[in-house]
């Protein structure tokens, strides 16, 4: 969890991912995050001003830890389709580990009259197909990546298939290992971008 929030908020974003996990989004009210911790709903009003904000602070957490991978990765040395191979692995250990951030991440249809909420994940997917642009451009100059398609192109073919892929994973209940299954569709991918 970000170091910035208290125990006490980092507890009810915990609780309120295990509320969306367990129910959906329509699950998370302040009323059933105050049950599942045992205090009164009032409480939770010294932390967030309402759920809204808790989403926030969800999409602020992934967006963070998306922030770390990519800078991380973009920094160090390996192919461009290296690079691509450990940003999904990355990302589909951090869905693995918490399915519920995909509930949060991939619903913007569910956001769509909550400007912050549409607005915080407009800026995660921006932030992704930019720097995913940014690795597929230098494979492009280095000849690791076929030059016949922008990169701009190829960062939303990519993306666009990953959300598709989670998706699929979240909606079929986790019936598959999206890490295992995973490694496979990667491969697709670098076939599919390499020159």
């Amino acid at each position: 969890m970000n170091n910035d929030l208290t125990g006490r908020q980092q507890e009810i974003i915990k609780v309120s991912l295990e509320l969306i996990a367990e129910g959906g989004i329509q699950s998370l009210t302040t009323k059933n995050i105050a049950k599942r911790i045992g205090f009164a709903e009032s409480a939770i009003y010294r932390h967030y001003e309402n759920k809204i904000q808790i989403l926030l602070a969800i999409l602020d957490f992934f967006k963070a830890n998306s922030e770390r991978i990519f800078t991380s990765h973009l920094a160090s040395s390996g192919s461009a389709l290296e690079k691509i191979e450990i940003l999904f692995q990355s990302h589909f250990k951090k869905f693995s580990d918490s399915p519920s951030l995909v509930a949060v991440i991939f619903s913007e249809e569910i956001f769509r009259n909550e400007p912050e909420l549409s607005q915080k994940v407009k800026e995660i997917m921006d932030l992704s197909i930019m720097n995913l642009k940014l690795i597929l451009e230098n494979g492009q100059k280095n000849g690791e990546i076929r030059p016949d398609i922008e990169a701009s192109h190829l960062s939303v073919i990519i993306m666009g298939s990953l959300r598709m892929f989670v998706k699929q994973w979240h909606m079929s209940d986790l019936r598959f290992n999206i890490t295992e299954e995973g490694s496979l569709f990667i491969n697709s991918i670098k076939v599919l971008v390499k020159k």
